[in-house]
């Protein structure tokens, strides 16, 4: 059970959250390629192509080398998309797509620390404009995510101006600890991927969280405490009051957003798996 009770005498401290995988069941960014399909903004192979990503970032996980051809490709794919078009589509989205696939536990955590009086800040890969309404439905006090580039023109440029990945993310960690008078030392994080073994060194209480293979090997070397969720839960069922974000408040999609790091996912039976891989597969090849 974690002790979360707060002395107010004492510095703040806050608890830093990675998004895909520790808050959230999927990739936030992919998650909304239905959509951008269904708006006109990708195509039938690119969508396909997006939910092989997604397949694999979901039961194998991603190494640095394919995280970095995950952002190529996002980058790419989202050059010249109107940023006006994915504010709405995200808007009208959000809610059906995101809330019923938030951790039930990880909620509670949010919950949790609120109530010690610690700040929560989610610290993600995904976009900008795909973090920020996530973080103000989760009740999140600050946001650190990937920025991309956006043209005169109101458009996707393709260039990334932000990327909030491995070391970054413990950089802006510091950068808001300065900032706001956080204790790092007295500070949480969570994350289920090693790249944010950065993340989880700047703070006196880190926690793996559906750790990939070789974040678990560290925490068990480290002595960093293994959580396990499962349980996705919609976020009106926890909360009888819980209300959207008026929609003014939701802003826009960033297309970029390579998953923040990859856990493992086991399926019921191998076989299973293994059959929809390769459909996926034969899918993305014939295309």
């Amino acid at each position: 059970m974690l002790r979360l009770v707060e002395n107010h005498s004492l510095p703040r401290t806050a608890a830093f959250f990675d998004l895909d995988k520790t808050v959230i069941a999927k990739s936030s960014t992919l998650t909304f390629s239905k959509s951008f399909y269904r708006g006109g903004l990708i195509s039938r192979r690119a969508a396909l192509r997006t939910a092989y990503i997604q397949f694999v970032f979901l039961v194998g996980g991603a190494d640095h080398d394919q995280m970095e051809r995950m952002r190529e490709y996002l980058s790419a794919l989202c050059k010249g998309w109107n940023v006006a078009q994915v504010k709405e589509l995200v808007a009208e989205t959000l809610h059906d797509l995101i809330d019923p696939i938030i951790y039930d536990e990880a909620a509670s955590l949010i919950e949790e620390h609120h109530a010690a009086g610690r700040d929560v800040v989610i610290v993600s890969t995904s976009g900008a404009e795909v973090v920020e309404p996530i973080g103000e439905m989760l009740g999140a006090d600050r946001v650190v995510a990937t920025r991309m580039v956006v043209g005169e023109d109101g458009c996707f440029t393709g260039e990334v101006e932000y990327y909030a990945y491995g070391p970054t993310k413990a950089e802006a960690v510091r950068e808001l600890a300065e900032s706001e008078g956080y204790d790092l030392s007295r500070c949480y994080a969570y994350s289920d991927s090693a790249t944010d073994i950065p993340m989880l060194e700047a703070v006196g209480h880190a926690y793996a969280v559906n750790p990939d293979r070789t974040l678990r090997r560290e925490a068990v070397a480290r002595e960093w405490p293994v959580l396990s969720f499962d349980k996705p839960v919609r976020l009106k069922q926890r909360l009888p009051e819980f209300r959207m974000p008026p929609r003014p408040a939701l802003v826009a999609a960033a297309a970029l957003g390579a998953a923040a790091a990859a856990g493992l996912v086991w399926y019921a039976s191998r076989r299973r798996q293994a059959a929809l891989a390769h459909r996926l597969a034969d899918g993305f090849a014939r295309i």
